[in-house]
């Protein structure tokens, strides 16, 4: 269903409200967050101006990336939007679920002092499972309350060694939702990637505007390399913590990831639009446009989407991506 006219972060999966206007309402408190910058593809700009403007959310800027350079570039150009002050930047994948907006609301207030005082921040997620499809957060002493040094960051292990991490209870899941202050960002990417820092300051500055829409300048914004926050900053900026939060987050994944989150009925089943089960226990079903109907099975995700059905077991559904290549060919 995710397809590149129209990625994960614009359907609705999760609920009413599509992946970015939840993100937008999770900083939708007037006198804590002004209005938000957001960075995406110049392809969907129609599409994100009118699914915030649905549940007001007007972007103070929409910059529309030339080409995608990974995360690291994106920011810098939110940094440089935002004024590149001492003012707090929230760093916000737009599709993620965060179901425990008190707790999310609590870390962010508990990290603002640190960040105030220049500390780049980013949320450890509290792991529930040894995942080896996520980054881990090694969390170091504590430097303030429910604030920690960063020890180190794990890239994606091997099964052992997630196993390993989660039991020690000293490591959690890298999220990839960051705090910091706009001008500390820009002054990592200065010290630790000067070409990036470059090449998103050229392209603002070569900008054509129009409303509250950016366009970058595209030779400019080329020559940065391309390169995620974490690799090009996190992991070598010296003043780096960790806030550990416990709220109900998940990036959505896959399709048994959505049905882990889901709430069912009592046969265990998840099921989104026109959908009949009978004696059927423990499956995901969404019908777009089409009427679903299963009788007497268990642990299936079937998902009936325009012209095309996918049917497969639970616990397989990161194959998608060997159907994806099939159908390529």
């Amino acid at each position: 269903m995710s397809r590149p006219e129209m990625p994960k972060q614009l359907l609705a999966l999760t609920a009413d409200q599509t992946m970015l206007q939840l993100t937008a309402q999770r900083a939708g408190i007037a006198e804590r967050f002004a209005p938000p910058i957001v960075v995406a593809n110049a392809y969907h700009a129609d599409l994100i101006d009118a699914q915030l403007a649905a549940v007001d959310a007007v972007a103070a800027s929409l910059i529309l990336e030339p080409a995608g350079r990974n995360t690291a570039p994106a920011i810098a150009l939110a940094a440089i939007a935002a004024g590149g002050g001492a003012q707090p930047l929230l760093v916000m994948p737009s599709d993620h679920v965060i179901a425990d907006l008190p707790a999310f609301h609590a870390a962010i207030h508990r990290a603002i002092p640190m960040v105030s005082e220049g500390w780049l921040v980013t949320f450890g997620i509290t792991p529930d499972a040894p995942e080896t499809g996520y980054g881990y957060i090694q969390v170091g002493e504590a430097i303030a309350a429910g604030v920690h040094r960063v020890e180190r960051f794990v890239e994606k292990p091997p099964r052992e060694q997630a196993e390993a991490m989660v039991a020690s209870g000293d490591h959690a899941w890298n999220g990839g939702i960051f705090l910091f202050r706009a001008d500390m960002y820009l002054a990592a990417l200065a010290a630790h990637a000067p070409d990036m820092l470059a090449a998103a300051e050229q392209s603002m500055e070569k900008a054509r505007r129009e409303g509250n829409r950016i366009w970058p300048d595209a030779e400019a914004f080329a020559a940065s390399p391309s390169d995620s926050i974490d690799y090009a900053v996190m992991e070598k900026a010296d003043r780096v913590a960790v806030v550990p939060v416990a709220m109900g987050w998940s990036d959505v994944g896959s399709w048994d990831a959505l049905h882990a989150i889901s709430e069912g009925d009592a046969g265990g089943n998840v099921c989104r639009g026109d959908v009949v089960a009978i004696e059927t226990a423990n499956c995901f079903v969404r019908a777009d446009g089409k009427r679903v109907a299963l009788v007497g099975v268990s642990d299936l995700i079937v998902v009936a989407s325009g012209d095309d059905v996918l049917i497969l077991p639970r616990g397989r559904s990161q194959e998608v991506k060997r159907l994806l290549e099939a159908m390529k060919k």
